[in-house]
């Protein structure tokens, strides 16, 4: 990770949210293998247990801190953030990989669900940036770390309209912050994946009946490209990173001709791969 660019983890501080399971825990690994201190805060009890049995395989897993933190909750996310500037004395990266999705049609769902996604994946993302944003501007460094998604690009019949709207406002903030950053010595980037397989999201929230039938065509990513192309991302300072890198083609398709593109996506009837697990084997049903 550490030899494109001059920056490097060695040593670094930095803030996980989402960060023990999938993407987020392979970001951990990835950060506290190379030499950083991990703070990762994450809600759930149960990938918290299991993070913390994993530490001990972990590279640097001496460095790697979880707490049970409710990032909805500004206070908690201050606190958070306090605890470990107070130990390290600042912090460096920031990478906002906490979500929530319940990937349903809206009258399907109910507008809780839907607010919590928002809240999770955006409000979160406001009280992390705050906590952290006035002390990297006296430092005049630091680097903070979005997730959006393809799907924000991608708007089908089978997508969640409360996730898709999530990820619109986290590419939005993120692009505006970007201008207002110029200057500071400040850098942000917004991480886009498309499928990434071998995550509770796609165990536990979205069926193989809300994707697309040539999905089960695509090679899904798995959570430890995404850690490598965000670790990619803060050594060369990149702006914008899609993972897989030929996701700009199929935007620049739906662009060009949303309804076509949404046509396509309904051929076929609807995926019939398991995305729960890294390999994404072919479903028997």
């Amino acid at each position: 990770m550490g030899q494109v660019g001059l920056w490097h983890p060695r040593g670094r501080v930095c803030l996980v949210t989402g960060g023990a399971q999938g993407i987020g825990w392979a970001t951990t690994r990835l950060l506290a293998g190379a030499g950083a201190h991990v703070y990762v805060a994450d809600v759930c009890d149960r990938n918290l247990h299991d993070a913390q049995q994993r530490l001990a395989d972990c590279p640097g897993g001496q460095r790697v801190r979880l707490a049970c933190v409710d990032v909805t909750d500004q206070g908690q996310v201050r606190d958070w953030a306090a605890g470990a500037r107070d130990e390290q004395g600042r912090i460096d990266v920031l990478v906002n990989n906490a979500a929530f999705a319940r990937w349903q049609d809206f009258d399907e769902s109910n507008a809780e669900d839907a607010l919590l996604t928002m809240r999770t994946g955006y409000d979160a993302m406001i009280h992390t940036v705050a906590a952290v944003l006035p002390r990297m501007r006296e430092r005049g460094e630091g680097h903070i770390v979005n997730m959006g998604s393809s799907a924000s690009r991608l708007r089908g019949h089978v997508a969640s309209a409360a996730y898709v709207a999530t990820k619109a406002a986290v590419e939005a903030f993120t692009e505006v912050m970007r201008l207002e950053l110029v200057g500071s010595g400040i850098r942000i980037t917004l991480v886009r994946p498309g499928l990434v397989a071998g995550t509770d999201f796609f165990r536990r929230h979205v069926p193989s009946t809300r994707l697309p039938r040539f999905a089960d065509y695509l090679r899904p990513c798995t959570p430890e490209q995404v850690a490598r192309a965000i670790g990619g991302a803060l050594a060369r300072g990149a702006h914008t990173v899609d993972v897989p890198a030929w996701l700009p083609v199929a935007y620049g398709a739906y662009q060009l001709s949303p309804i076509a593109f949404r046509r396509l996506g309904m051929l076929g009837g609807h995926a019939r791969r398991d995305f729960g697990f890294p390999h994404a084997p072919r479903s028997t049903a």
